[in-house]
């Protein structure tokens, strides 16, 4: 059995088709990880969601700020952007079963036999292994609750950024999600930046990514993430981004999770998009 973690879809069916026919993938042995953003963006976000939710057991995903907003959007709380492209989806006769499923999935996914975490965008600086666990939980439980609604129309915005176990309600969720599923920059304390979405060369030199802030409390976990599409390469330990800006007219990435030393395969994207700063 193989087990493949690969980036951030949005949309792009047809390259991820692609790229499980260059890995040679059989969802009878073989296992996905997904990074989040399944949809949005690219052309074809209800084949792509389809195709996921069919694989069952044989993909595992987690959430992504585009698949938030996709829920965020089917619930009635935020009206459709401009750029966005999840009509056909709302549309689709199977929405309501396709978005039961997505709402279902988790935002943190730990494997003790393979010793990797995965997740959309990144982890708290402040967060111990098992406190990252519990705070994706909480959201998770709140998504999953018959209140979810309520939790989808409180998660926008950017505050509260910094970490703090009094955080409580509302406040507390947003946190968790920002960090779950767009954090990208901190300062040297930990305290989030949302707003930077550049290469890390041009970023303010008073900012770090967040896998970089002195003392962070998770990093000897190996955590693997998307969502950085302008990242670029890194060789931080245990740090395995795999955003490469597949919508924007980049590559999706693939990482084998269960050889001795993982390994990349990407393939090209035909999206006629331009790569650009963007989540």
């Amino acid at each position: 059995m193989a087990v493949y973690a690969i980036g951030d879809l949005q949309g792009c069916y047809g390259c991820l088709r692609r790229l499980l026919d260059k890995l040679n993938f059989d969802p009878g042995q073989d296992c996905l990880w997904l990074t989040g953003d399944l949809v949005n963006r690219g052309p074809d976000s209800l084949h792509t969601l389809r195709f996921i939710k069919d694989l069952g057991k044989s993909a595992i995903t987690v959430l992504g700020n585009h698949d938030l907003h996709l829920l965020a959007v089917a619930a009635g709380v935020v009206p459709i952007r401009r750029k966005d492209t999840l009509t056909a989806i709302l549309k689709a006769p199977d929405r309501d079963e396709l978005l039961h499923w997505l709402r279902f999935q988790p935002l943190l996914h730990h494997d003790k036999k393979l010793r990797f975490t995965l997740v959309h965008a990144g982890l708290s600086p402040q967060w111990k292994p098992k406190q990252a666990r519990l705070a994706a939980k909480e959201v998770h439980t709140a998504l999953r609750g018959k209140h979810y609604r309520s939790f989808l129309r409180n998660m926008y915005g950017d505050t509260p950024d910094l970490w703090s176990e009094d955080l409580k309600g509302a406040e507390r969720l947003r946190y968790i999600t920002n960090c779950l599923t767009r954090m990208r920059c901190c300062d040297r304390k930990g305290r989030l930046d949302l707003s930077y979405k550049g290469p890390l060369a041009k970023k303010d030199r008073r900012l770090l990514p967040w896998f970089r802030v002195p003392g962070r409390a998770n990093k000897k976990l190996r955590i693997v993430f998307g969502h950085w599409s302008t990242l670029g390469p890194v060789t931080d330990d245990n740090i395995y981004p795999l955003d490469s800006g597949c919508v924007w007219g980049g590559y999706l990435t693939a990482l084998r999770l269960d050889s001795r030393r993982p390994v990349r395969r990407v393939s090209r994207c035909n999206m006629a998009q331009r790569p650009k700063a963007t989540g």
